[in-house]
């Protein structure tokens, strides 16, 4: 396998694993929206979000997703999910500055995926496997 192939490959596994995590980020909306709705509360200062809006964002949000899982559009949809992760990643400050309490060690798995969402977005036009 050569260079090319390689790297379109490791991009490929980085774009469905960032896929499933948002994946499972915004199902969240759907199954537990009380959940969904404590995190734009607690982590967004955006209070009061009924399950109507949640689910708005929720299929904006599978929309995304979509387009973003099969590689189109990747400088509108790439960056999307690079801009989302950020502002998920940096809200959530106050956990990294007291690790060791509750389960605020999981939110450092944050920085790896941001890495990843930066480098696939860096990398678009040599994310060629399974694209449209």
């Amino acid at each position: 396998m050569n260079t090319q192939e390689r790297t379109a490959t490791s991009l490929l596994l980085l774009r469905l694993s960032v896929f499933v995590v948002m994946l499972v980020w915004t199902l969240d909306k759907f199954i537990n929206p009380v959940h969904a709705a404590r995190v734009y509360e607690y982590f967004y200062f955006i209070p009061d979000l009924g399950e109507t809006t949640l689910m708005v964002i929720g299929i904006a949000e599978l929309l995304l997703l979509a387009a973003f899982v099969v590689g189109w559009q990747k400088r509108w949809t790439y960056g999307a999910v690079l801009l989302l992760h950020a502002v998920s990643t940096f809200s959530s400050y106050q956990q990294y500055l007291s690790p060791f309490e509750r389960t605020n060690l999981l939110f450092f798995a944050a920085w790896p995926m941001l890495a990843a969402c930066f480098a696939l977005y860096y990398l678009r036009d040599l994310d060629t496997r399974l694209t449209l």
